[in-house]
């Protein structure tokens, strides 16, 4: 064998050994939790063949308590280059089987390196997490890795995509990583998420809790908002990723993909001129609207167990990418809420970061009464959605169904914050509030000063309001609704709404950047 045959041999058996940098023993108990290894992980999420890995022969720095004896090659994390649907992006998936995957300072150099390749090349980034945290043993310098991997979230955000997927633990510090991309998905009862865990907790607080119970995904995606997807097992996870990423662009200067549909854009429904119930106070599955209109009555819905009386979420119509927003009366009757502002605001910011043009659907009856949601900032979580709508510079096409009442009609993209196209159905009712209430505070002295007559006064009194605000007119009539359509029509006039739209261009006053009600 030559000298050069050696070396190719000695390579081929060097990258053979980093691919298994934690040993088998270790890959097998990973694989017995039902998990799978980093590597693995990238094979699934990347087209076949098109992984390119970067820094495979790295390794820690480290010579504190026993560190020094071991230096596997990559140091815990994958790092890489790929893509997905052909689409280019950028990839790291942290390996557990190397020092539980906690991050030193090499292991955060890997990370960054491709996070800043990403926003050069304008590419998604996608960060697979599965880490016991901070690498304990490199004190500083692995707390000063955090702080620069956060600082690129930072600067990324909204320049390019970012998804985070928790596939194992993640606590501590590393939770933060997460939390500023934008979107995160977990695996049901074998990812967590928390900042202390739960020998933390019993210690400080006295409370048990497991650390599902603590930060599981049915926690985060139901409770606390954190997750936006919690699948079942790590393949849904993966698959989950590449049709996320199927709607979005790759970056804030290019458009999303269009797809080719068969879904004519003048496709009628006629089912929906006879969804809305004659009550006004009954229900009706806001789900049944979207598919109806959406082409191929395909919706990605983002955060679906969370505030789920509002619905974000992508779909394609006539075949462009839209970000869809919608009060479900389902629901708590559609109400907006706390947890309902802030799921929408962010899904709005995001749509308008990266030029995905939003429809809005409205049907709502005001916001959450009660100390509950007083205390908790509900007028402040409202005023976030409200400004996002606001701020928003993206093509706004939005159609109300049927109530549309006080300030809740003014936060879901009404005309005075720069709705581009405002439609209305025939049963829809917009007004400063519903019939009840409106004559309780207009006419209580007459209801009070002929007791005898309430009942009369009340039905009078109430026809003559909705004779006035139970209708669209009123508001068409004065102009902050452009037409009023027929249901069975939405579809086509959404879509040739958004052709019209297409080259919108909105100039924003100078300034270094908002201040958010946060």
């Amino acid at each position: 064998m030559s000298i050069q045959e050696d070396q190719i041999s000695a390579l081929v058996e060097r990258r053979a050994s980093a691919r298994i940098a934690g040993g088998q023993a270790r890959i097998d108990a990973q694989h017995a939790k039902g998990k799978l290894t980093a590597r693995e992980r990238l094979g699934l999420l990347l087209d076949e063949g098109s992984f390119e890995e970067f820094d495979m022969f790295v390794q820690h720095r480290c010579t504190n308590f026993g560190m020094e004896k071991s230096h596997p090659d990559g140091d815990g994390v994958v790092t890489g280059q790929g893509t997905i649907g052909g689409r280019p992006v950028f990839v790291y998936a942290q390996d557990f089987t190397v020092s539980g995957g906690s991050l030193s300072k090499t292991m955060s150099e890997k990370i960054c390196k491709v996070m800043d390749m990403a926003m050069r090349a304008g590419a998604p980034v996608i960060g697979l997490n599965d880490s016991g945290g901070a690498r304990i043993q490199e004190g500083i310098d692995a707390l000063a890795g955090y702080g620069e991997i956060f600082e690129r979230n930072i600067l990324a955000s909204g320049v390019i995509p970012q998804i985070s997927g928790i596939f194992g633990p993640c606590a501590g510090g590393a939770v933060y990583s997460p939390a500023l991309t934008d979107f995160t998905l977990m695996v049901k009862n074998t990812s967590y998420m928390f900042l202390t865990g739960p020998a933390v907790v019993k210690s400080v607080t006295g409370e048990v809790v497991t650390a599902e119970e603590l930060g599981g995904a049915a926690v985060h995606a139901s409770k606390s908002g954190v997750a936006d997807f919690a699948v079942e097992n790590e393949q849904e996870g993966i698959e989950t990723i590449k049709k996320l990423l199927s709607f979005i662009p790759q970056n804030n200067m290019e458009p999303a993909p269009l797809r080719e549909t068969s879904d004519p854009a003048a496709r009628v429904s006629d089912c929906l001129n006879s969804i809305i119930p004659d009550s006004p106070g009954k229900a009706y599955d806001m789900y049944g609207v979207i598919r109806e209109i959406v082409d191929d009555g395909d919706f990605f819905e983002i955060h679906r167990s969370f505030a789920r009386n509002i619905i974000v979420g992508f779909a394609h119509m006539g075949g462009r990418s839209v970000g869809i927003v919608a009060n479900q009366p389902q629901m708590l009757a559609g109400v907006l809420d706390i947890n309902a502002s802030r799921k929408a605001a962010r899904f709005v910011r995001f749509c308008d970061a990266f030029g995905i043009p939003l429809v809005t659907l409205v049907d709502v009856p005001g916001f959450l009464p009660g100390t509950q949601q007083e205390y908790g900032a509900v007028i402040q979580n409202g005023a976030k959605l409200l400004y996002a709508y606001g701020e928003a510079t993206v093509p706004k096409v939005t159609v109300t169904l049927r109530k549309a009442y006080g300030g809740a009609h003014i936060v879901m993209s009404c005309k005075q914050l720069r709705g581009d196209i405002n439609y209305a159905w025939p049963t829809a009712q917009i007004a400063v509030m519903g019939a009840d209430g409106a004559v309780d505070v207009l006419y209580a002295k007459d209801i009070k000063a002929d007791p005898g007559h309430a009942a009369e006064i009340r039905a009078a009194k109430k026809a003559e309001y909705e004779e006035l605000f139970g209708n669209p007119y009123q508001a068409a009539q004065k102009g902050y609704i452009e037409d009023i359509i027929e249901p069975r029509n939405t579809r086509f006039r959404i879509i040739r709404a958004l052709c019209s739209l297409e080259g919108k261009k909105q100039d924003l006053p100078a300034k270094k950047h908002d201040n958010l009600p946060l």
